[in-house]
């Protein structure tokens, strides 16, 4: 109960931000949000979060050191991308987020800001996309590239780790139909990206802002 009750917490926590970002991204604009774009973005995030958590408890259970590096890999991953990309693009470092603040208070902010960002993108896409390059730090592009890339090397990820969990899988999975749940794990998070899919192409409140349609950038 306990977890299904965190389970939805958090994806209720993760619509309300898709929704904050949108709002940010096109404040310009006045933004009306269907219930079918609710909808979505739930499905969306359910199966998205549910299936992940899931994969990464189950290669954690029969391969517990290793899983400290999946999760160590994964986070300086997404922690050093966006500085990755402000230091390829050459652009100043960013002074304006607060008057108060000192060039290393400044510092202190951005990482705690890319740390934030690195531990969401574990678990699911982020709503808002970090840019330190953006004077209000977050990309007001929509990059199908970037997310694009995401699922794939995530689906990729879940998939091997699903294997490596079947092939060291202990005696504790013995009445568990283990072929039964890696698909139904695969085939879950291929859901999550369903419906992720149906949202930007039928559901997002700003979809004829977009310089392109997710199906044609695909």
């Amino acid at each position: 109960i306990f977890m299904v009750l965190s389970l939805l917490s958090i994806v209720y926590g993760a619509l309300r931000c898709n929704i904050l970002s949108i709002k940010i991204k096109y404040d310009d604009y006045d933004i009306r949000v269907k219930p079918a774009a609710y909808l979505c973005i739930f499905m969306w995030r359910s199966f998205e979060i549910a299936t992940r958590v899931t994969v990464l408890v189950l290669f954690g259970s029969v391969l517990r050191i290793w899983i400290f590096l999946v999760v160590l890999l994964n986070f300086l991953g997404f922690c050093l991308y966006p500085w990755i990309i402000f230091w390829l693009s050459k652009s100043p470092f960013p002074e304006n987020i607060e008057k108060e603040l000192s060039r290393v208070g400044t510092t202190i902010v951005l990482c705690l800001l890319t740390f934030l960002y690195a531990g969401i993108n574990m678990f699911c896409w982020s709503a808002a996309q970090v840019e330190l390059s953006d004077p209000d730090l977050i990309s007001k592009s929509q990059n199908w590239y970037q997310m694009t890339v995401y699922y794939i090397v995530r689906l990729m990820e879940n998939a091997f780790l699903l294997l490596m969990w079947f092939i060291y899988k202990t005696d504790f999975y013995l009445y568990v139909c283990a072929p039964m749940l890696v698909l139904q794990l695969l085939i879950g998070y291929c859901m999550g990206i369903f419906f992720m899919l149906v949202f930007y192409q039928f559901c997002h409140p700003c979809k004829k802002l977009f310089s392109s349609s997710i199906t044609e950038a695909l």
